[in-house]
């Protein structure tokens, strides 16, 4: 591994350290652009405690958080941005090589967009676990293939 970026957040920062502990000197890069969604209102909060609050929500499912914009949170739209700056940043430092990046799952929703354009992650309704693992491939025209998905966690995983 060439180099490990992670979101900023505690949790992430100690996952990306636990990994790295076995990696000899990777550097660890610290990005605040792959924070969770800022789900205002609903932090903290489970989907059906949301669905009770809203009840028309439930209508879209858990797995659409594009359709929805949490009061005083960020719309995913938002969260696509940042993670489309973090991937840019990430092929200036490391044009060639293995990156390991750390984020969370709103995050990961929104990679799959950049790495795979609108149309080819609309085909995913996945909902990642907690320590699965996903691969990408990213060309040098920045176009991702992807390789595994949720690859070790108790979701399965889809080798591509």
């Amino acid at each position: 591994m060439d180099l490990a970026v992670s979101s900023d957040l505690a949790r992430c920062v100690e996952t990306a350290r636990i990994i790295l502990a076995f990696h000899g000197r990777t550097p660890l890069r610290l990005d605040p652009d792959l924070r969770e969604m800022a789900f205002g209102e609903w932090e903290g909060l489970t989907w059906a405690q949301i669905v009770e609050r809203d009840p028309r929500l439930a209508l879209d499912g858990w797995s659409r958080p594009k359709a929805h914009a949490p009061p005083g949170g960020e719309r995913f739209e938002g969260v696509v941005e940042r993670a489309s700056r973090a991937v840019l940043r990430i092929r200036e430092a490391m044009p060639a090589g293995r990156v390991l990046v750390v984020t969370h799952a709103g995050v990961l929703h929104a990679l799959l967009r950049v790495l795979l354009g609108n149309e080819r992650a609309e085909t995913f309704e996945i909902r990642f676990v907690p320590a699965g693992v996903s691969r990408f491939s990213v060309d040098a025209s920045g176009c991702g293939s992807l390789l595994a998905l949720n690859e070790g966690a108790e979701a399965g995983s889809l080798e591509r």
